[in-house]
């Protein structure tokens, strides 16, 4: 699997230069991509040394009216486009993308994170420029245009010189920090789409007399299947007569080519057969995206919005955990992370619950919540309920601008990118390390870890996408069990500690996709009634704590795994590598990267939501869409 294909499914972003209509490129292309998830969309089209530029809040339906009311030039045959999954700035007209220069000669859009964007805007601002968004990417419009005054000589004001906007970039690169992919046209160089990408893909579709940039290859599929991987740091020219690429300081580069060979369907999905396929491939990207610019250079963690002081939070004497579904499981694994690291009570409760049962709530206690589309209903109503009751809250969200992060004190986004298929992967991953990230922020606002113990911790999240990544490609065999398994009339899971959630979560998800029975259990609770399932044959899963950090743990799931045995189960347990304890007593053993203990669910789940998915397919169901159930739960 070519990596530009299993790309974030964050914005769409699209660019062309030939002889077609860039509009009609640009926004059917931008359609194709729709599927992705967004907020905004926006194009800059460059006609006639004018930029014509129109961006809308909302579903692409209001760019195209506007459009039509404003006039564009069918005819001009450059252009980018983009929809937006807002990240910096609320998803409004005015955050979206394309942001101009105040010169009006500079239009970029942006997939990413730019970390260093306020260092970079203060000194933009100190040098006279007005900001008219609340974006990172304007900043890199203005830097753009600062270069090419600086830089291009005035010999002809009505053009740009051949690779000056190239090499603008290429300047402006060298000072970014984060993860991007930036595409820019200029009023002075008609026929030139600029693009750069770091941490973030970006492909180049290659046609006759014309070319394309975009995110994925969906975009332009229609047009050509000959297309171009970008590589590292690279930074790529397009107009009708070719394409150049070199790096950020100008050496000469090649790309991957490669040649589609799907239709335009499968694009979508970057080549898989299901949504929840490719996001399970993209928890790598999504894990290193969350953990993006988080530690400061003073080694402090850092939100995204606070609107509570350090004080506040050491105020703290409770903290309530409220989700539903998967992000109830991410509490409860947040829980073990929360109390071990800042000694404060921490209890997890289902949002549906939470305020029926009247908890005991004051300006001491803060309430974490935590939901993928922000929308959640009755996760919402539990925030308001808190609220009301004085507490603090702090969101944990995948959706800028949502109302559960607006009407909370303190959020921290996963920049998980849209999930399309229904049964969550990636979000659930990265609503992991995003409660990590909060209990430590805790620990360290209330003095109970100094900024090196959590840069430690912060080292050890930073290798997990590796060790996700590791997980991904060892994975055949647990498909082929799956395979083996889906005719079972019930699975069973079982852990305890972090594995405790992880085996409740493998359950969900079997039940969520394959509609078959399966239950999670803490392991030490068999012998008080759940070993009464176990057949001949029952296959249990078994999430086995780690040997070296959790020794007693490790000799007690062992001793499960010889009772649920000898009732004749089928085990099947996920255990880190190195662990030759488990393999007298396993029909089906799991490797796992070696992780530390309060991390191991960010390998220990993957192998489960991989199952879960197979089973499903095997059995001939709609993995993407199980029946009965919807993305985002908007009423009690």
């Amino acid at each position: 699997m070519l990596t530009a294909l299993r790309s974030q499914a964050m914005c769409g972003i699209v660019g062309y230069a030939g002889a077609r209509s860039a509009l009609e490129v640009v926004l059917n292309g931008l359609r194709r991509l729709e599927y992705r998830g967004y907020d905004s969309a926006g194009v800059a089209i460059v006609d006639g040394g004018v930029l014509q530029i129109e961006k809308r809040a909302g579903k692409l339906s209001n760019l195209e009216k506007a459009i039509a009311e404003n006039g564009f030039d069918t005819s001009a045959g450059t252009g980018i486009g983009h929809t937006r999954w807002a990240t910096h700035g609320a998803p409004t007209d005015r955050n979206a993308h394309p942001h101009v220069s105040v010169d009006g000669r500079v239009a970029v859009i942006h997939n990413g994170i730019i970390e260093n964007f306020a260092k970079l805007r203060l000194e933009l601002e100190e040098r006279g420029v007005e900001f008219s968004s609340d974006t990172d990417t304007e900043c890199v419009a203005h830097l753009l245009a600062l270069e090419l005054t600086t830089h291009t000589s005035a010999q002809d004001s009505t053009t740009l010189p051949e690779g000056a906007l190239a090499a603008a970039m290429r300047r402006v690169c060298q000072r970014l920090e984060g993860a991007f992919t930036l595409l820019a046209v200029h009023a002075d160089a008609p026929g030139v789409v600029v693009g750069a990408r770091r941490n973030s893909p970006l492909v180049v579709g290659c046609g006759d007399g014309e070319y394309f940039l975009a995110s994925d290859v969906a975009a332009f599929i229609e047009h050509t299947r000959e297309a171009i991987e970008l590589g590292q740091d690279q930074v790529v020219e397009i107009s009708a007569a070719g394409v150049t690429i070199t790096d950020f300081f100008g050496t000469p580069a090649t790309g991957n080519s490669f040649h589609v060979a799907w239709d335009v369907s499968a694009a979508e999905k970057g080549g898989y057969d299901y949504f929840m396929l490719k996001e399970i491939a993209e928890q790598p990207q999504a894990v290193a995206d969350t953990l993006r610019g988080r530690l400061t250079e003073t080694g402090e963690i850092m939100l995204d919005e606070v609107r509570l002081s350090d004080q506040d939070l050491r105020d703290v004497d409770k903290v309530f955990i409220v989700a539903c579904g998967t992000a109830y499981h991410a509490g409860l694994v947040a829980k073990y992370a929360i109390e071990h690291w800042t000694r404060i009570p921490c209890e997890v409760e289902l949002a549906s619950e939470f305020r029926y049962r009247d908890p005991v709530l004051d300006r001491s206690t803060l309430v974490v919540a935590i939901s993928q589309s922000g929308e959640t209903m009755d996760t919402l109503m539990a925030v308001r309920h808190a609220k009301e009751q004085k507490a603090r809250v702090l969101a944990i969200c995948n959706t800028n601008g949502s109302s559960i992060p607006r009407e909370s004190d303190a959020v921290l986004y996963t920049h998980a990118g849209p999930e399309i298929a229904v049964a969550s992967t990636k979000a659930f991953l990265t609503q992991l390390v995003a409660c990590y990230l909060v209990g430590l922020h805790l620990a360290q606002v209330r003095g109970i870890k100094y900024a090196d113990e959590v840069a430690a911790v912060v080292e050890q999240l930073q290798q997990m996408p590796a060790a996700v990544e590791a997980v991904l490609g060892t994975m055949e065999p647990v498909r082929e069990l799956a395979r083996s398994l889906a005719g079972s009339p019930s699975v069973l899971f079982i852990g305890r500690h972090v594995g405790y959630p992880v085996a409740l979560e493998g359950a969900l998800k079997l039940k969520e996709l394959a509609y078959m029975h399966a239950e999670g259990f803490a392991a030490g609770e068999l012998k008080h009634g759940p070993i009464a399932l176990i057949d001949k044959g029952t296959p249990v899963f078994v999430v086995v704590p780690s040997p070296r950090g959790r020794g007693v743990l490790h000799d007690k799931v062992i001793s499960n795994i010889q009772e649920v045995r000898a009732r004749g189960a089928r085990v099947i347990a996920i255990a880190e590598e190195g662990d030759a304890a488990v393999e007298p007593f396993a029909d089906h053993v799991i490797r796992v990267p070696r992780t530390p203990t309060l991390l191991s669910p960010l390998v220990a789940t993957v192998p489960l939501q991989v199952f879960a998915c197979e089973v499903a397919a095997t059995r001939g169901h709609d993995v993407d869409q199980p029946r009965n159930l919807a993305k985002s739960v908007t009423v009690e």
